[in-house]
C-alpha cells in the first residue's frame, strides 16, 4: 500500500476541504481533475434522484486518489493504488455500509462490467484500461457470478457508470458544499 497523506478524516467539513484542496490534481489521463470527476459523478448521482447514501458514494468513490503523493503517472509504473481500500480505510469507521461499500466495490464494478458487456470494455478510455490491466482485468465467468450475488454489488455497478460518465471537460456542475448536508446526515 501507498503512504498516506491524510491519516484521518474526523468531519464530514474535513473531507469537503480534502476534496477541495487536493482535487485540482489532474484525473489520471483524463480531461477533468480528480475534483471535478468527483462533483460529475455525485452530480449524476443527484439527476437520477439516486439516495443521499448512493450520491455520498458517488461524490467520495475517489477519494482515495487524494490520500497519497504516488503521481498522476503511478500506473504508468505499474502500481496500483488500490484507492477505493485507502478510501475505506480512512472513511470506513464514519459512514455506514450503504456508502462504504460501493467505494470497496466500485473497481470490482469495472472488473464485472468488463466480462459482462463487451461493449463497456470497447468505451474504457486508455487510462482506464491500463488501470482495469493493474486491477485484474475482467473477471472470469465465476468471480462475476459471486460479485454480483453479493450485497451493494447493483450499487457499485451503478456507481461504475456514475465513474465512467464523470469525465466531462468544462461540465459545470455544483461544488463539493451543495453536498455537505447529506454528508452531515450519513457520518457515524
Amino acid at each position: 500500500m501507498v503512504d498516506l497523506v491524510e491519516p484521518t478524516l474526523q468531519s464530514p467539513e474535513a473531507v469537503i476541504q480534502l476534496l477541495s484542496a487536493r482535487g485540482g490534481d489532474s484525473y489520471f489521463g483524463e480531461p477533468v481533475t480528480v475534483l471535478e470527476h468527483c462533483l460529475q459523478a455525485a452530480h449524476f448521482a443527484t439527476a437520477d434522484a439516486r439516495s443521499p447514501e448512493l450520491i455520498v458514494a458517488a461524490l467520495l468513490h475517489d477519494v482515495g486518489h487524494l490520500l497519497h503523493d504516488s503521481g498522476e503517472d503511478v500506473a504508468d509504473h505499474g502500481i496500483d493504488t488500490r484507492h477505493e481500500e485507502l478510501a475505506v480505510y480512512l472513511l470506513g469507521q464514519h459512514l455506514p455500509p450503504s456508502v462504504i461499500e460501493p467505494i470497496r466495490l466500485h473497481v470490482a464494478a469495472k472488473r464485472y462490467l468488463c466480462a459482462a458487456d463487451p461493449a463497456y470494455l470497447a468505451q474504457l478510455s486508455p487510462s482506464s484500461l491500463l488501470s482495469l490491466s493493474l486491477q485484474g482485468g475482467p473477471m472470469a465467468p465465476a468471480e462475476a457470478a459471486t460479485f454480483l450475488a453479493g450485497p451493494f454489488a447493483l450499487d457499485a455497478v451503478i456507481l461504475r457508470r456514475y465513474d465512467d460518465d464523470a469525465k466531462i471537460e468544462g461540465l459545470n456542475v455544483p461544488g463539493p458544499e451543495a453536498y455537505l448536508d447529506h454528508l452531515k446526515a450519513l457520518w457515524l
